[in-house]
């Protein structure tokens, strides 16, 4: 059946600021404490959205979540108005309050988890919102995604959203950032590749946090309806996760037959490989574009986040398109492999860069702020219209941006009460925008 691959951009917060929150995220720590600027950040995330749109891709957006998060802080007995919660956390808790304060949910791709019906039991397309349980900042995401995904792909008929899995660290699972699917054409049958950094339980060989479990994983195969021939799970280095690649999407990003990794990307890349092959036996004839360490070090894989790049099939080219982040071209490794690709004969046949500087000084490169879902016909008539974006939706929402985001974030700025109530105001606004109805957000339904 046709299809074709959307991508599904999370709309940068208000509270976008650097916090430093995210163990093992290098870029998160070396830039805590830095002053943030939402409203460039947002229309960044915005222009690179209508750049795909204009290129003729499907594009989607998914709206930003409330923040500060109120229900957090209550939970944890702060008590009062809105403001009372927000200036007793700050005097009392502040590392509270700046995760509660968190815009990290712009990272889509940590959103959730997409089989397409073509690879599904029932023929439906599933879709499983991450629990994130591993950062608390991020754990606080999965209610709010859950609805989210239901607002932009309603109708059981065709579409299964499935709530996060339990909040338990046996199914830590952080989403698409650790899930390739390989295909021929993306209305069929394909392989899904699943990606864990440890079993459950604690893992000791590593100094940073391995945030996606095999038993993650193997759920949300089971729950999606997955021909266990055509699934693949697979180990990511621990060299890579202590190198700063706290997501498989760090080392590794895959499109159509073609899987582009770092040579350390995989704890046994031979066995990964092979079992790919076993798996798209009859489907397809996978392409490997591994990249040696002597030709990018890990370090600079990881720096330039060459590997959290876009791998998209553009409309009237012949080969794939890697969508990367401006500094690629500043890394003189990175940079030099990209000319050599783009001079290549193999499956990618350019390389596009974009401007996602202030996603990138938080750890999030292109590739993070999408996620990916292959729609067939059916389904993309079915998907919620005023989610998608359009030459009318865009002008829309870079003037809500202008209008309700602070141009600069200072860390102490968090602690401002009337940020939450900018925020509340301008969530209000998104929300006939986008056509959410009146209680998609918690402040709306309190």
């Amino acid at each position: 059946m046709k299809a074709v691959e959307a991508n599904y951009d999370g709309l940068v917060g208000l509270t976008h600021n650097y916090g430093g929150l995210s163990a093992g995220n290098l870029a998160s720590a070396n830039n805590k404490g830095l002053v943030s600027r939402p409203r460039e950040a947002a229309l960044q995330g915005l222009a690179k959205m209508k750049n795909l749109h204009d290129a003729g891709l499907v594009q989607g957006v998914l709206p930003p979540q409330e923040r500060p998060f109120l229900p957090l802080l209550r939970a944890a007995g702060f008590t009062g108005t809105n403001a009372q919660i927000i200036e007793s956390a700050a005097k009392n808790d502040l590392a509270l309050l700046r995760a509660a304060s968190s815009s990290a949910f712009m990272w889509a791709a940590n959103a959730a988890t997409i089989s397409p019906g073509a690879d599904t039991k029932d023929g439906r397309l599933h879709a499983s919102a991450a629990n994130l349980l591993t950062m608390l900042h991020r754990s606080i995401e999965g209610e709010q995604t859950t609805r989210a995904l239901r607002a932009a792909f309603p109708g059981a008929d065709l579409f299964t959203v499935h709530d996060p899995l339990p909040p338990q660290e046996t199914f830590a699972d952080e989403g698409a950032a650790n899930h390739v699917r390989l295909c021929a054409e993306h209305g069929a049958p394909g392989v899904e590749l699943f990606v864990h950094g440890r079993l459950a339980g604690f893992d000791a060989r590593l100094k940073f946090p391995a945030r996606q479990t095999l038993q993650a994983n193997q759920a949300l195969a089971r729950r999606h309806g997955l021909d266990a021939q055509r699934t693949v799970f697979a180990l990511q280095s621990a060299k890579a996760i202590d190198a700063g690649a706290f997501h498989n999407d760090v080392v590794c990003v895959g499109s159509k037959t073609c899987l582009f990794f770092h040579e350390h990307a995989f704890a046994d890349a031979s066995e990964t490989c092979e079992a790919i092959r076993i798996a798209a036996d009859d489907l397809f004839e996978p392409q490997f574009v591994q990249v040696s360490e002597q030709e990018v070090p890990l370090a600079d894989a990881i720096t330039s986040y060459l590997f959290n790049s876009m791998l998209v099939e553009m409309p009237g080219e012949a080969r794939l398109v890697l969508i990367a982040p401006g500094e690629c071209r500043k890394t003189e490794s990175v940079a030099r492999y990209c000319d050599k690709l783009s001079a290549s004969n193999g499956p990618i046949g350019r390389v596009e860069f974009v401007n996602v500087r202030q996603s990138m000084r938080n750890g999030g490169g292109p590739a993070c702020l999408r996620l990916r879902v292959v729609l067939n016909d059916a389904e993309r008539r079915a998907a919620n219209p005023d989610m998608l974006m359009n030459d009318r939706l865009y002008p829309k929402l870079c003037a809500w941006v202008e209008k309700h985001y602070r141009e600069e974030l200072a860390p102490e700025d968090l602690t401002d009460p009337a940020l939450c109530i900018e925020g509340q105001t301008a969530l209000d606004a998104l929300c006939g925008i986008l056509n959410l109805g009146s209680g998609f957000y918690p402040f709306q339904r309190a």
